[in-house]
């Protein structure tokens, strides 16, 4: 199944004022959820969009609900960005910085 992305979220502008950021994508199941971005910029931002895509790769394997209290559990004890869910969702993300940089490199183009 295709993840769906909506823009403009409500949940996600919720999210931006929470953490006090000029832009959020948060998953949900399936969806991608964005505040402050648009579809088109989200999607050219590979690293971002892996972040995001582990997340909803962590919502399949371990089904919506249980995932949902697994991650705010982490949360509640560890905090946000000390989650072991956020910690693989980010070195995700540097997986792919990294592959953006060497595709960069091969191709003689900047990042």
């Amino acid at each position: 199944m295709e993840p769906k992305i909506v823009e403009r979220s409500f949940f996600a502008r919720i999210a931006r004022m929470v953490l006090k950021s000029a832009n959020v994508a948060m998953v949900l199941g399936n969806t991608i959820y964005l505040s402050g971005v648009k579809k088109e910029d989200f999607l050219r931002n590979r690293p971002w969009l892996a972040h995001e895509l582990c997340h909803i790769r962590q919502f399949r394997e371990y089904g919506f609900w249980r995932f949902l209290w697994l991650y705010l559990l982490e949360s509640f004890r560890h905090g946000y960005y000390n989650n072991k869910y956020e910690i693989e969702a980010r070195q995700a993300g540097t997986k792919e910085a990294y592959a953006v940089r060497q595709d960069a490199r091969r191709n003689n183009s900047p990042v």
